[in-house]
């Protein structure tokens, strides 16, 4: 090590740049691999060994939620690991998971914006709900508005009669499909679209039908959320950040302001009205002084947030129920107690259907949404678990792991709605066992909104139809494969045919 330290210290400084350019990347990054070869002293949570300048991310793969989920059973429920330089410390366990949502809440609330974000810093610290930095009070304005407005339990009650109703044109698309088979995530996507797209702008966004050309709306939309979870070399090694080596930064930018394109319109025929006859989620943004800047940051974070979820949640459970005759079976009788044959299903109902909110909370605990919670960042140096937690460390909590302990689960891997029976286990943060909507002050405001847009749609599609796999398959023989990505979704659409 002193012999190549020597050397680099002996190099004229002339001859130095008169090296060709390969030397003069090679040289920088010699220094970051013998920095990384000095033994350090500070007590970081343990984890698998990694190599100089790459860390572990030849040892992650593509599936980081898994091969961090099997580190974590050899090194324990908090590991560190190293994304390039970037020091990660996950939480895989209920009890990991409470020091840094519950015990450290005030200070691990932090946040480092993707480096892939369409706007600078100082733009996201002052008007985004889910990336800010800190908790600055203009972050807490903007939770109490979008609480007030959209998911207070009164909002989310006077938005009852727009979820109905858009569910219900989604039955009667299906009904025209009835023998066809379909790919059920993209008309659950064009439904979600467009019940947020109405309670924004009143308008819907796309037809359910995917062959027609408003398809290209829902593709602009995963190709955005699609892009926030590309491995990102960026992340990896932040000196590298202004490069954008992967044109990563450049491609959100493109399909950011393809969505604006979606609602500018609007949002100018808005302004220019004299009498507006809506009253829409936009309209309040408008009155309450928001600017151009302030209304596309909020409903690109808010849209992005709860279409692409939500789908990903009532298509795994749709996947499971087929899989789990007795389940579906056990869904279908309680839905038949409640609900004459061509009833139409409501809100006011559904809340006294206890295995249909049993089967929503297995399916979020055995396929959790998003399979990390949103990265938090560790402002200072702090202590979790008796572990040195360095400054700008990043967090995750593998809320997939969690959901499949099988310290906390028994089977953990069977799909079994009974466990949630007559129990108060639930997602508003206080199990730290089920979190599959976060914890603490940034725990996802819209999760009562959530619930009832998912327990509605699944109702929905159990009770008006039977389903059956293309050309007899058994559904035993699903691909249960899932993509990596903001959310967790299947490798393989689930398609399906209703009858």
């Amino acid at each position: 090590m002193k012999y190549l330290l020597n050397i680099l210290t002996c190099v004229d400084l002339m001859e130095y740049y008169m090296l060709p350019p390969f030397f003069l990347i090679f040289i920088p990054l010699l220094f970051l691999i013998i920095k990384q070869l000095i033994p350090k002293s500070v007590n970081l949570p343990p984890g698998p060994r990694s190599w100089p300048l790459l860390g572990n991310i030849l040892q992650i793969g593509k599936n980081p939620h898994i091969s961090l989920a099997k580190f974590a059973q050899i090194h324990g429920p908090l590991i560190s690991v190293k994304l390039g330089t970037q020091l990660v410390v996950v939480a895989s366990s209920p009890a990991s998971a409470a020091e840094i949502l519950k015990t450290q809440d005030r200070l691990l609330s932090a946040r480092s914006p993707p480096s892939v974000a369409p706007y600078e810093l100082s733009v996201i610290n002052q008007h985004s709900i889910v990336f800010s930095s800190d908790l600055s009070n203009h972050w807490k304005f903007l939770r109490a508005f979008c609480r007030t407005h959209l998911f207070s339990p009164k909002a989310v009650e006077s938005q009852t009669a727009l979820r109905e109703k858009k569910v219900s044109e989604m039955i009667h698309f299906l009904r025209s499909k009835k023998g066809e088979t379909v790919m059920i995530s993209e008309i659950l996507f064009g439904t979600i679209l467009n019940t947020l797209g109405n309670l924004f702008f009143s308008k819907d966004l796309c037809d359910l039908d995917y062959e027609t050309k408003t398809s290209e709306t829902k593709r602009v939309f995963r190709k955005f959320i699609e892009l926030g979870a590309m491995p990102n070399i960026s992340e990896f090694y932040p000196l590298l950040e202004a490069l954008d080596l992967q044109g990563l930064s450049k491609q959100t930018k493109m399909y950011q302001n393809q969505l604006i394109n979606i609602w500018s319109d609007i949002v100018k025929e808005k302004r220019q009205a004299i009498n507006r006859h809506t009253s829409d989620f936009l309209d309040v943004m408008i009155d309450s002084g928001f600017s151009d800047l302030q209304i596309n940051i909020l409903l690109t974070e808010l849209m992005g947030a709860g279409s692409d979820t939500t789908t990903s949640t009532i298509e795994w459970a749709m996947t499971e129920l087929l899989r789990n005759k007795g389940a579906m079976h056990k869904l279908q009788a309680e839905l038949t107690i409640n609900f004459r044959e061509n009833d139409i299903i409501t809100e006011s109902n559904i809340t006294e259907l206890p295995y249909l909110a049993a089967c929503v909370k297995e399916t979020l605990r055995i396929h959790s949404p998003t399979p990390f919670l949103i990265p938090r960042r560790a402002p200072e140096t702090c202590k979790i678990m008796d572990y040195t937690i360095p400054k700008n460390s990043k967090l995750f909590v593998n809320a997939w792991a969690i959901g499949r302990d099988s310290n906390t689960w028994e089977d953990a891997l069977s799909f079994r709605p009974e466990r949630f029976l007559n129990t108060n286990v639930d997602f508003r943060g206080q199990d730290f066992d089920f979190i599959p909507f976060s914890a603490g002050r940034r725990i996802c405001p819209g999760l009562g909104f959530a619930r009832q847009e998912i327990q509605l749609i699944l109702a929905s599609l159990i009770h008006h139809f039977e389903w059956s796999l293309p050309n007899g398959e058994d559904p035993m023989q699903l691909d249960m494969e899932d993509k990596f990505g903001v959310t967790i979704q299947k490798e393989k659409p689930l398609l399906i045919v209703p009858m």
